[in-house]
Order: structure tokens, then C-alpha cells, then sequence
């Protein structure tokens, strides 16, 4: 079992490093893009598109004076995006109804393909 723990250990460790390197060149990538005023590039090998969202931030307290029904609140237990949007598009949860309790904060999403 040692051995085990001490592979798991290491794996979570390298984990943590490689997650650090992909951050690190996705910001690499990110300002070489913005410095050339560019959301697509296309090189030799790949192809970079950048692709604007905006993400959705509720607020807690909001979006609970709003979905008095305590099972519906305990289904969300914290405001999960994916959740809301998920009873939302099942027509559980009216999106006029939440349509105060969220601001829109904008993300970029980094596409690289092969070519």
C-alpha cells in the first residue's frame, strides 16, 4: 500500500505541474495573440482560435430569494452554472425568473487543433 500512496503522491505532484505549465502557455499564447490584435492563428502545424464567452456569476442570496422551493435549493446546494442551466433548458426554472441573480464576466477560450 506504500507504494501505492507514494505513486498516487507523485502522480497528484506532477499533476499540479503540468496543470502550472499549461496555464503558463496558455497565457503565452493568450498575449502573443492580443499583441497582434488576432484571434485566429494558423501555423505550420495548428491552428489557435480564441473564442469570447461570457460565464455566468450568481449571486448566492439573489438567486436563493428567487428559488424558494427548498428542494430546488438543495439541488443546487451552491450556485453551480452548469446546474442552473441545466434546469433551465428542462423548463424547472423560468430564465426570467433568475434573470437578475447573475452577472456576465467575460472568458477567453483557448482552441488549439492539429492540423
Amino acid at each position: 500500500m506504500d507504494k501505492i500512496v507514494e505513486r498516487y503522491y507523485q502522480v497528484k505532484q506532477t499533476q499540479k505541474e503540468l496543470e502550472q505549465e499549461l496555464a503558463d502557455l496558455r497565457q503565452a499564447i493568450l498575449d502573443y495573440c492580443r499583441e497582434r490584435e488576432t484571434m485566429n492563428l494558423d501555423l505550420d502545424t495548428h491552428v489557435v482560435k480564441l473564442v469570447s464567452q461570457n460565464r455566468r456569476e450568481y449571486d448566492e442570496q439573489k438567486l436563493y430569494e428567487v428559488l424558494p422551493d427548498l428542494e430546488l435549493w438543495r439541488m443546487l446546494s451552491k450556485p453551480d452554472s452548469a446546474k442552473i442551466a441545466s434546469l433551465v433548458k428542462l423548463n424547472v426554472i423560468a430564465e426570467e425568473k433568475i434573470k437578475d441573480t447573475y452577472t456576465l464576466k467575460p472568458v477567453t477560450v483557448l482552441q488549439v487543433d492539429k492540423k
